[in-house]
């Protein structure tokens, strides 16, 4: 989904303009197929070795399953060391 980062916490873009931008469900917006624009923040934790990533596939009614170090490579994706720990 694309996040807005400042120095202290990362934040969704609003509900309305994400899905009429991206074309998918709020609830199930995925990071495969954004707009090649958008940035990407992913956590550095989902790179490593083993670990598994669940989103949204574009609707609300089903999920992605991917591994981590496939979602940090895919085009577009920023991966940010600390991006999910709160300050």
């Amino acid at each position: 989904m694309r996040k807005l980062l400042d120095a202290r916490k990362a934040s969704f873009l609003a509900m309305d303009r994400a899905t009429a931008e991206s074309g998918m469900e709020y609830g199930g917006i995925t990071p495969v197929g954004l707009p090649g624009d958008w940035r990407v923040l992913v956590d550095a934790r989902f790179a490593a070795p083993g670990t598994l990533a669940l989103m949204g596939s574009g609707v609300r009614r089903s999920k992605l399953l991917m591994p981590g170090e496939l979602l940090c490579a895919m085009p577009g994706v920023e991966v940010v060391t600390d991006l999910g720990v709160a300050r």
